[in-house]
């Protein structure tokens, strides 16, 4: 598998919790623009904020519906790779980066010991590319 592949759910995720973040502001600023009733009449062919805020919620909702079929198809892949290596840290750098979407950084800290973010970095490719 190469680190392409392997990144497929990563970059899914972000996209995923990117557009919850954005679901979850459209709903606050749905919540926020209600129309305020005064009693006066309106005038035709003023467009409803809070209708249009709804439309782009429910396609929003869609798309994130997409998403997280996509990230758990992907998931699966990535967990069946990561189970076929055989060194325990190895796989521990890889489930922490690939599945559970951590920075190199976070990585490093979590496997702990020496470890920086360039040297579990290194782990994974020496890993993907055994004879460089």
């Amino acid at each position: 598998m190469t680190l392409r592949e392997l990144s497929i759910y990563y970059k899914l995720h972000e996209r995923l919790e990117r557009n919850r973040q954005m679901l979850s502001s459209l709903y606050a600023t749905a919540g926020l623009g209600a129309q305020e009733i005064t009693g006066m009449p309106h005038a035709p062919g003023v467009s409803d904020q809070v209708s249009s805020l709804l439309i782009e919620i429910e396609d929003l909702k869609e798309r994130i519906s997409h998403l997280e079929s996509e990230c758990a198809q992907e998931k699966k892949i990535l967990e069946r790779y990561i189970a076929t290596i055989e060194d325990d840290q190895t796989r521990m750098v890889f489930r922490l980066r690939f599945v559970h979407c951590m920075t190199w950084p976070q990585v490093a800290k979590a496997i702990g010991g020496r470890n920086t973010a360039n040297s579990v970095k290194l782990i994974c490719h020496r890993y993907l590319n055994p004879k460089s």
